[in-house]
């Protein structure tokens, strides 16, 4: 129950955490004045200073923080980009945690998707991450999600939130489960892609749109198979892998295969940056933004939304993605 779970930690944000930090100052405080015979417990002060500012975090980062949203505009040079893709133009979105935004949330979603259309996108594609738990939190976003229009197409692929890994069901209802939501992303217009891939022409030119299912390490879902993902592909194609865990990058596309581009979510940057500093940079080697390895990138996206209603200097991301031939 996510009105629960908010709940929960909402009594975390502002009792537990901020009069537990206050102990442990005054404590530390406590210890140094008994040490350097002090009378004065100055643990006291910056532990009131410290707790009043996590309560400020917190209440921002529940409301204006969470309501944010940027476009972020990337640009990338290919020595081996065809010819009539020169200026092709991908708007990426991730995680888009649909579940979160009901109420007067749902408002936050709909900007964001009018967003999307806004950036004139040749295409547009969304790396996993739709659901929190199950395929009926979409019901209500359903004519939203289904108003994304690009001249090529909506391309997607689930993310491990989009699997039955975080519900207590039998077998049968997991299954059911998995096969609604996939049924749900196809009548929204999307070309949801499981491990396969399409190919995009503009004139004799071609380019490749390739997407896993998810491919975490341990303890995440790992159902990737990226020599059936790049079945048939030629040797020389220009492709952009789909892959909702970006730590699937370096373990198994850089040195499996010869893809491009690379796009990925999962990491919501954290949802919070205090003084550069990212909860997710001590996770994971590529947590948010553009990495590059010989003419080889990767892009993870911060995301949308979230489970929790939260984001501190993280605002929700729509990514737009231009692709120019190296001259």
């Amino acid at each position: 129950d996510l009105k629960l779970l908010n709940l929960y930690l909402a009594l975390l944000g502002l009792l537990v955490v901020p009069k537990a930090i206050f102990a442990l100052f005054s404590f530390l405080g406590h210890l140094w004045c008994r040490l350097a015979h002090c009378r004065h417990n100055w643990g006291n002060w910056i532990g009131l200073f410290v707790g009043l500012f996590v309560i400020c975090v917190f209440i921002y980062g529940y409301t204006i923080g969470f309501r944010s949203l940027s476009v972020k505009h990337v640009d990338l040079e290919f020595a081996d980009l065809p010819d009539s893709f020169d200026g092709y133009r991908i708007v990426q979105f991730s995680d888009a945690h649909v579940g979160t935004f009901t109420g007067k949330r749902k408002a936050i979603l709909r900007r964001a998707i009018d967003s999307i259309n806004a950036q004139k996108a040749d295409v547009i594609v969304f790396t996993g991450d739709v659901q929190n738990v199950q395929p009926s939190e979409l019901y209500p976003a359903q004519s939203i999600l289904a108003s994304l229009s690009a001249q090529d197409g909506v391309y997607s692929v689930l993310g491990n939130h989009d699997y039955s890994t975080y519900v207590k069901a039998d077998p049968a209802v997991k299954a059911f489960n998995e096969r609604e939501l996939i049924s749900l992303e196809r009548r929204l217009g999307w070309d949801l892609l499981l491990n396969e891939h399409r190919v995009v022409h503009r004139g004799k030119d071609s380019l490749v749109i390739a997407g896993e299912e998810n491919g975490g390490a341990p303890p995440f879902l790992n159902k990737a198979d990226l020599n059936k993902t790049l079945s048939s592909v030629s040797t020389g194609a220009f492709v952009i892998m789909l892959q909702h865990d970006p730590s699937a990058w370096r373990r198994e596309i850089l040195p499996k295969s010869r893809v491009q581009l690379t796009l990925s979510g999962h990491t919501h940057g954290g949802q919070l940056s205090l003084f550069g500093f990212r909860p997710t940079m001590l996770t994971a080697s590529e947590d948010k933004g553009l990495y590059e390895q010989s003419g080889r990138y990767l892009y993870v996206s911060a995301g949308l939304g979230g489970v929790v209603p939260f984001r501190f200097e993280m605002p929700g991301e729509i990514t737009v993605i231009t692709l120019h031939k190296k001259k």
